[in-house]
Protein backbone atom coordinates (compact mmCIF):
# COMPACT_ATOMS: atom_id res chain seq x y z
CA UNK A 1 0.00 0.00 0.00
CA UNK A 2 1.32 3.42 -0.97
CA UNK A 3 1.83 5.98 1.79
CA UNK A 4 -1.15 8.26 2.35
CA UNK A 5 0.05 11.82 2.00
CA UNK A 6 -2.51 13.37 4.36
CA UNK A 7 -1.30 11.14 7.22
CA UNK A 8 2.35 12.00 6.63
CA UNK A 9 1.54 15.71 6.27
CA UNK A 10 -0.47 15.97 9.50
CA UNK A 11 2.01 13.80 11.38
CA UNK A 12 4.82 16.02 10.08
CA UNK A 13 2.94 19.18 11.09
CA UNK A 14 2.48 18.02 14.68
CA UNK A 15 6.11 16.89 14.86
CA UNK A 16 7.15 20.43 13.92
CA UNK A 17 4.82 21.92 16.56
CA UNK A 18 5.99 19.38 19.15
CA UNK A 19 9.53 20.76 19.05
CA UNK A 20 8.17 24.13 20.21
CA UNK A 21 6.88 22.58 23.43
CA UNK A 22 10.14 20.77 24.14
CA UNK A 23 12.25 23.88 23.51
CA UNK A 24 9.94 25.83 25.84
CA UNK A 25 9.98 23.12 28.50
CA UNK A 26 13.76 22.78 28.58
CA UNK A 27 14.85 26.35 27.87
CA UNK A 28 12.21 28.90 28.85
CA UNK A 29 13.50 31.26 31.51
CA UNK A 30 10.39 30.91 33.68
CA UNK A 31 9.50 27.27 32.97
CA UNK A 32 10.25 26.25 36.58
CA UNK A 33 8.23 29.00 38.30
CA UNK A 34 5.61 29.95 35.70
CA UNK A 35 3.21 27.21 34.57
CA UNK A 36 1.80 28.05 31.11
CA UNK A 37 -1.68 26.88 32.19
CA UNK A 38 -1.78 28.53 35.63
CA UNK A 39 -4.08 31.50 35.00
CA UNK A 40 -2.68 33.30 38.02
CA UNK A 41 0.81 33.52 36.51
CA UNK A 42 0.57 32.88 32.78
CA UNK A 43 0.16 35.25 29.84
CA UNK A 44 -2.02 34.64 26.77
CA UNK A 45 1.09 34.19 24.62
CA UNK A 46 2.62 31.64 26.98
CA UNK A 47 -0.72 29.85 27.40
CA UNK A 48 -1.25 29.39 23.67
CA UNK A 49 2.41 28.48 23.13
CA UNK A 50 1.66 25.52 25.37
CA UNK A 51 -1.92 24.93 24.19
CA UNK A 52 -1.11 24.59 20.48
CA UNK A 53 1.25 21.76 21.34
CA UNK A 54 -1.65 19.88 22.95
CA UNK A 55 -2.42 18.76 19.41
CA UNK A 56 0.77 16.74 19.12
CA UNK A 57 0.48 13.72 21.42
CA UNK A 58 -3.17 12.77 20.69
CA UNK A 59 -2.69 13.13 16.93
CA UNK A 60 0.58 11.19 17.09
CA UNK A 61 -1.08 8.36 19.08
CA UNK A 62 -4.25 8.38 16.93
CA UNK A 63 -2.28 8.15 13.67
CA UNK A 64 -0.10 5.39 15.15
CA UNK A 65 -3.32 3.40 15.52
CA UNK A 66 -4.40 4.31 11.99
CA UNK A 67 -1.02 3.26 10.57
CA UNK A 68 -1.27 -0.03 12.48
CA UNK A 69 -4.63 -0.71 10.80
CA UNK A 70 -3.30 0.11 7.33
CA UNK A 71 -0.24 -2.07 7.89
CA UNK A 72 -2.46 -4.92 9.11
CA UNK A 73 -4.70 -4.65 6.03
CA UNK A 74 -1.68 -4.48 3.75
CA UNK A 75 -0.07 -7.60 5.24
CA UNK A 76 -3.31 -9.56 5.37
CA UNK A 77 -1.69 -11.92 7.89
CA UNK A 78 -3.12 -11.65 11.38
CA UNK A 79 -0.39 -13.73 12.99
CA UNK A 80 2.45 -11.73 11.45
CA UNK A 81 0.74 -8.45 12.27
CA UNK A 82 0.26 -9.50 15.89
CA UNK A 83 3.90 -10.53 16.16
CA UNK A 84 5.04 -7.21 14.70
CA UNK A 85 2.80 -5.20 17.07
CA UNK A 86 4.17 -7.10 20.08
CA UNK A 87 7.77 -6.62 18.95
CA UNK A 88 7.35 -2.95 18.07
CA UNK A 89 5.47 -2.28 21.30
CA UNK A 90 8.20 -3.81 23.46
CA UNK A 91 10.88 -2.02 21.44
CA UNK A 92 9.20 1.36 21.95
CA UNK A 93 8.91 0.84 25.70
CA UNK A 94 12.59 -0.14 25.84
CA UNK A 95 13.48 2.89 23.70
CA UNK A 96 11.54 5.19 26.04
CA UNK A 97 13.35 4.04 29.17
CA UNK A 98 16.80 4.18 27.57
CA UNK A 99 17.46 6.41 24.57
CA UNK A 100 14.55 8.85 25.11
CA UNK A 101 14.96 9.15 28.89
CA UNK A 102 18.67 9.83 28.39
CA UNK A 103 17.88 12.49 25.78
CA UNK A 104 15.41 14.15 28.15
CA UNK A 105 17.47 14.24 31.35
CA UNK A 106 21.10 13.67 30.22
CA UNK A 107 21.39 11.57 33.38
CA UNK A 108 23.62 8.51 32.90
CA UNK A 109 22.45 7.21 36.28
CA UNK A 110 18.81 7.15 35.13
CA UNK A 111 17.57 8.45 38.49
CA UNK A 112 14.25 9.43 36.89
CA UNK A 113 12.50 6.97 34.58
CA UNK A 114 9.54 8.55 32.85
CA UNK A 115 6.76 6.76 30.98
CA UNK A 116 5.72 9.16 28.24
CA UNK A 117 4.24 9.12 24.76
CA UNK A 118 6.62 6.61 23.12
CA UNK A 119 6.01 4.04 25.88
CA UNK A 120 2.26 4.76 25.76
CA UNK A 121 2.27 3.98 22.03
CA UNK A 122 4.28 0.82 22.73
CA UNK A 123 1.72 -0.27 25.35
CA UNK A 124 -1.07 0.47 22.87
CA UNK A 125 0.56 -1.65 20.15
CA UNK A 126 0.81 -4.61 22.52
CA UNK A 127 -2.89 -4.34 23.46
CA UNK A 128 -3.80 -3.92 19.78
CA UNK A 129 -1.95 -7.15 19.06
CA UNK A 130 -4.09 -8.89 21.67
CA UNK A 131 -7.28 -7.41 20.15
CA UNK A 132 -6.57 -8.15 16.48
CA UNK A 133 -9.14 -10.97 16.39
CA UNK A 134 -11.88 -8.43 17.11
CA UNK A 135 -13.50 -6.38 14.37
CA UNK A 136 -12.34 -2.81 13.78
CA UNK A 137 -15.84 -1.67 14.81
CA UNK A 138 -15.56 -3.45 18.17
CA UNK A 139 -12.07 -2.02 18.70
CA UNK A 140 -13.34 1.46 17.88
CA UNK A 141 -16.28 1.12 20.30
CA UNK A 142 -13.88 -0.01 23.05
CA UNK A 143 -11.73 3.06 22.36
CA UNK A 144 -14.72 5.41 22.50
CA UNK A 145 -15.89 3.87 25.79
CA UNK A 146 -12.45 4.56 27.26
CA UNK A 147 -12.43 8.16 26.00
CA UNK A 148 -15.95 8.96 27.21
CA UNK A 149 -15.90 7.04 30.48
CA UNK A 150 -12.40 7.06 31.98
CA UNK A 151 -13.09 10.39 33.72
CA UNK A 152 -15.77 8.56 35.75
CA UNK A 153 -12.98 6.85 37.67
CA UNK A 154 -12.48 10.06 39.65
CA UNK A 155 -15.97 9.60 41.13
CA UNK A 156 -15.29 6.06 42.41
CA UNK A 157 -14.67 6.30 46.20
CA UNK A 158 -11.61 4.08 46.50
CA UNK A 159 -10.23 3.94 50.02
CA UNK A 160 -6.92 5.78 50.33
CA UNK A 161 -4.10 3.25 50.14
CA UNK A 162 -6.38 0.44 48.94
CA UNK A 163 -4.86 -2.30 46.78
CA UNK A 164 -7.33 -1.60 43.95
CA UNK A 165 -6.39 2.08 43.86
CA UNK A 166 -2.68 1.26 43.98
CA UNK A 167 -3.04 -1.13 41.04
CA UNK A 168 -5.28 1.07 38.90
CA UNK A 169 -3.66 4.46 39.51
CA UNK A 170 -0.56 4.00 37.31
CA UNK A 171 -2.78 2.96 34.39
CA UNK A 172 -5.26 5.84 34.66
CA UNK A 173 -3.56 8.73 36.46
CA UNK A 174 -0.13 10.38 36.42
CA UNK A 175 2.05 9.88 39.44
CA UNK A 176 5.51 9.21 40.82
CA UNK A 177 6.44 5.80 42.20
CA UNK A 178 9.71 5.32 44.13
CA UNK A 179 11.82 2.42 42.85
CA UNK A 180 14.67 2.89 45.32
CA UNK A 181 15.91 5.65 47.65
CA UNK A 182 17.38 7.57 44.69
CA UNK A 183 15.28 6.41 41.74
CA UNK A 184 11.69 7.12 40.77
CA UNK A 185 9.29 6.01 38.03
CA UNK A 186 7.10 8.83 36.73
CA UNK A 187 3.90 7.86 34.90
CA UNK A 188 3.57 10.94 32.72
CA UNK A 189 1.29 9.27 30.18
CA UNK A 190 -1.03 6.83 32.00
CA UNK A 191 -1.53 4.19 29.30
CA UNK A 192 -5.26 3.41 29.43
CA UNK A 193 -6.64 6.84 28.36
CA UNK A 194 -4.03 7.02 25.58
CA UNK A 195 -4.95 3.46 24.57
CA UNK A 196 -8.49 4.73 23.95
CA UNK A 197 -7.14 7.25 21.43
CA UNK A 198 -5.09 4.58 19.66
CA UNK A 199 -8.03 2.15 19.44
CA UNK A 200 -10.23 4.84 17.88
CA UNK A 201 -7.39 5.66 15.47
CA UNK A 202 -7.13 1.98 14.51
CA UNK A 203 -10.85 1.80 13.76
CA UNK A 204 -10.68 5.07 11.80
CA UNK A 205 -8.08 3.48 9.52
CA UNK A 206 -10.97 1.96 7.60
CA UNK A 207 -11.95 5.46 6.44
CA UNK A 208 -8.71 5.69 4.46
CA UNK A 209 -9.89 2.76 2.32
CA UNK A 210 -12.67 5.02 1.01
CA UNK A 211 -12.30 7.39 -1.89
CA UNK A 212 -10.61 10.72 -1.24
CA UNK A 213 -13.76 12.80 -1.69
CA UNK A 214 -15.86 10.61 0.59
CA UNK A 215 -13.36 10.53 3.43
CA UNK A 216 -12.85 14.28 3.17
CA UNK A 217 -16.58 14.78 3.81
CA UNK A 218 -16.49 12.31 6.71
CA UNK A 219 -13.47 14.03 8.24
CA UNK A 220 -15.21 17.41 8.03
CA UNK A 221 -18.38 16.10 9.66
CA UNK A 222 -16.56 14.27 12.42
CA UNK A 223 -14.27 17.23 13.09
CA UNK A 224 -17.09 19.77 13.32
CA UNK A 225 -19.21 17.36 15.37
CA UNK A 226 -16.38 16.75 17.87
CA UNK A 227 -15.74 20.49 18.29
CA UNK A 228 -19.46 21.25 18.79
CA UNK A 229 -19.68 18.48 21.37
CA UNK A 230 -16.61 19.93 23.11
CA UNK A 231 -18.24 23.37 23.33
CA UNK A 232 -21.51 21.89 24.61
CA UNK A 233 -19.96 19.68 27.32
CA UNK A 234 -17.49 22.36 28.38
CA UNK A 235 -20.27 24.96 28.62
CA UNK A 236 -22.37 22.65 30.83
CA UNK A 237 -19.28 22.40 33.07
CA UNK A 238 -20.25 19.21 34.91
CA UNK A 239 -18.31 16.38 33.27
CA UNK A 240 -15.51 15.83 30.79
CA UNK A 241 -12.57 17.45 32.56
CA UNK A 242 -11.42 17.41 36.20
CA UNK A 243 -10.92 21.20 36.14
CA UNK A 244 -14.06 23.29 35.67
CA UNK A 245 -13.85 26.62 33.89
CA UNK A 246 -14.95 29.87 35.53
CA UNK A 247 -15.31 33.56 34.66
CA UNK A 248 -12.03 35.46 35.09
CA UNK A 249 -10.86 39.04 35.44
CA UNK A 250 -11.10 39.70 31.68
CA UNK A 251 -12.86 38.17 28.68
CA UNK A 252 -9.52 36.86 27.41
CA UNK A 253 -8.74 35.07 30.66
CA UNK A 254 -12.28 33.67 30.80
CA UNK A 255 -11.62 32.20 27.36
CA UNK A 256 -8.31 30.80 28.60
CA UNK A 257 -10.17 29.19 31.51
CA UNK A 258 -12.69 27.68 29.08
CA UNK A 259 -9.86 26.24 26.96
CA UNK A 260 -7.75 25.15 29.96
CA UNK A 261 -8.28 21.42 29.58
CA UNK A 262 -6.39 18.52 31.14
CA UNK A 263 -3.74 16.55 29.25
CA UNK A 264 -2.47 14.34 32.08
CA UNK A 265 -4.39 12.11 31.69
CA UNK A 266 -6.14 13.24 28.48
CA UNK A 267 -9.68 14.18 29.52
CA UNK A 268 -12.71 13.65 27.31
CA UNK A 269 -12.74 17.36 26.48
CA UNK A 270 -9.02 17.29 25.66
CA UNK A 271 -9.65 14.44 23.21
CA UNK A 272 -12.71 16.07 21.62
CA UNK A 273 -11.01 19.38 20.85
CA UNK A 274 -7.63 18.04 19.75
CA UNK A 275 -8.97 15.17 17.66
CA UNK A 276 -11.72 17.39 16.27
CA UNK A 277 -9.04 19.78 15.00
CA UNK A 278 -7.09 16.78 13.67
CA UNK A 279 -10.04 15.63 11.55
CA UNK A 280 -10.40 19.12 10.06
CA UNK A 281 -6.67 19.17 9.29
CA UNK A 282 -6.91 15.74 7.64
CA UNK A 283 -9.78 17.00 5.46
CA UNK A 284 -7.69 19.98 4.34
CA UNK A 285 -4.53 17.89 3.89
CA UNK A 286 -6.32 15.67 1.39
CA UNK A 287 -6.27 18.52 -1.12
CA UNK A 288 -3.45 20.86 -0.09
CA UNK A 289 -0.29 20.81 -2.20
CA UNK A 290 2.75 23.02 -2.38
CA UNK A 291 6.06 23.67 -0.60
CA UNK A 292 4.65 23.75 2.95
CA UNK A 293 2.85 20.43 2.44
CA UNK A 294 6.05 18.93 1.03
CA UNK A 295 8.06 20.16 4.02
CA UNK A 296 5.59 18.66 6.50
CA UNK A 297 5.68 15.44 4.50
CA UNK A 298 9.45 15.13 5.06
CA UNK A 299 9.09 15.17 8.85
CA UNK A 300 6.01 12.94 8.70
CA UNK A 301 7.92 10.16 6.95
CA UNK A 302 10.55 10.00 9.71
CA UNK A 303 8.62 10.65 12.95
CA UNK A 304 10.54 8.43 15.38
CA UNK A 305 13.91 9.43 13.93
CA UNK A 306 12.94 13.10 14.28
CA UNK A 307 11.56 12.57 17.80
CA UNK A 308 14.75 11.04 19.16
CA UNK A 309 17.23 13.32 17.36
CA UNK A 310 15.38 16.55 18.13
CA UNK A 311 15.51 15.86 21.89
CA UNK A 312 19.29 15.40 21.81
CA UNK A 313 19.73 18.52 19.70
CA UNK A 314 17.55 20.67 21.98
CA UNK A 315 19.29 19.41 25.10
CA UNK A 316 22.77 20.03 23.65
CA UNK A 317 21.68 23.57 22.79
CA UNK A 318 20.43 24.03 26.36
CA UNK A 319 23.82 22.99 27.77
CA UNK A 320 25.55 25.43 25.40
CA UNK A 321 23.23 28.25 26.51
CA UNK A 322 23.84 27.51 30.21
CA UNK A 323 27.62 27.55 29.69
CA UNK A 324 27.38 30.79 27.71
CA UNK A 325 25.35 32.30 30.57
CA UNK A 326 28.33 31.77 32.86
CA UNK A 327 27.48 28.51 34.57
CA UNK A 328 30.17 25.88 34.98
CA UNK A 329 29.75 22.18 34.33
CA UNK A 330 29.84 21.54 38.10
CA UNK A 331 26.78 23.81 38.49
CA UNK A 332 24.62 21.68 36.18
CA UNK A 333 22.19 19.27 37.82
CA UNK A 334 21.13 16.17 35.91
CA UNK A 335 20.24 13.56 38.52
CA UNK A 336 17.48 15.78 39.96
CA UNK A 337 15.44 15.75 36.75
CA UNK A 338 16.13 19.45 36.12
CA UNK A 339 17.57 18.80 32.62
CA UNK A 340 20.89 20.14 33.86
CA UNK A 341 19.56 23.56 34.85
CA UNK A 342 20.93 24.78 38.19
CA UNK A 343 18.22 24.85 40.84
CA UNK A 344 17.41 28.08 42.62
CA UNK A 345 19.17 30.19 39.98
CA UNK A 346 17.61 31.94 37.00
CA UNK A 347 18.63 30.29 33.74
CA UNK A 348 17.30 29.85 30.24
CA UNK A 349 15.92 32.17 27.58
CA UNK A 350 12.84 34.41 27.22
CA UNK A 351 9.78 33.26 25.29
CA UNK A 352 10.61 35.20 22.12
CA UNK A 353 13.98 33.44 21.97
CA UNK A 354 12.25 30.08 22.45
CA UNK A 355 10.56 30.64 19.09
CA UNK A 356 13.88 31.44 17.41
CA UNK A 357 15.55 28.29 18.79
CA UNK A 358 12.50 26.24 17.79
CA UNK A 359 12.75 27.44 14.18
CA UNK A 360 16.49 26.67 14.17
CA UNK A 361 15.93 23.13 15.50
CA UNK A 362 13.23 22.34 12.94
CA UNK A 363 15.31 23.76 10.08
CA UNK A 364 18.44 21.88 11.20
CA UNK A 365 16.57 18.55 11.12
CA UNK A 366 15.03 18.98 7.66
CA UNK A 367 17.88 17.46 5.64
CA UNK A 368 18.58 14.60 8.10
CA UNK A 369 14.88 13.67 8.03
CA UNK A 370 14.79 13.89 4.23
CA UNK A 371 17.83 11.64 4.04
CA UNK A 372 16.41 9.12 6.49
CA UNK A 373 13.05 9.08 4.70
CA UNK A 374 14.76 8.26 1.40
CA UNK A 375 17.02 5.69 3.05
CA UNK A 376 14.07 3.91 4.68
CA UNK A 377 12.12 3.91 1.42
CA UNK A 378 14.97 2.41 -0.60
CA UNK A 379 16.37 -0.14 1.89
CA UNK A 380 14.69 -3.23 3.31
CA UNK A 381 16.74 -3.93 6.43
CA UNK A 382 14.57 -5.51 9.14
CA UNK A 383 15.53 -2.95 11.78
CA UNK A 384 14.19 -0.07 9.69
CA UNK A 385 10.66 -1.28 10.44
CA UNK A 386 11.19 -0.28 14.06
CA UNK A 387 12.37 3.31 13.45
Amino acid sequence: MNRIKSIDRIRGLVMIIMALDHVRDLMHLDSVTQSPTNLATTTPMLFFTRWITYLCAPIFVFLAGTSAYLSFRNKGDRRQSRKFLFQRGLWLILLEFTVVNLALFFDLGFHTLIFEVIAAIGFGFIILGVLLNASSRAIGIAGLLILFCHNLLAFVPFAEGSVVKMVLSPFFSPGAFPLSPDRVLVMGYPPIPWLGIMLVGFAAGKLFESGEERRKKIFLRVGVGALLLFVLIRFINVYGDPVAWSPQKTTMYSFLSFMNITKYPPSLLFCLVTLGIMFLLLAVAERVNGPLADIANVYGKAPLFYFVVHFYLIHCLLIMILLLQGFHWADLQFASGAFGRPKGVASGIPLWAVYIVWAMVVAALYKPCAWFGRYKATHKYWWLRFI
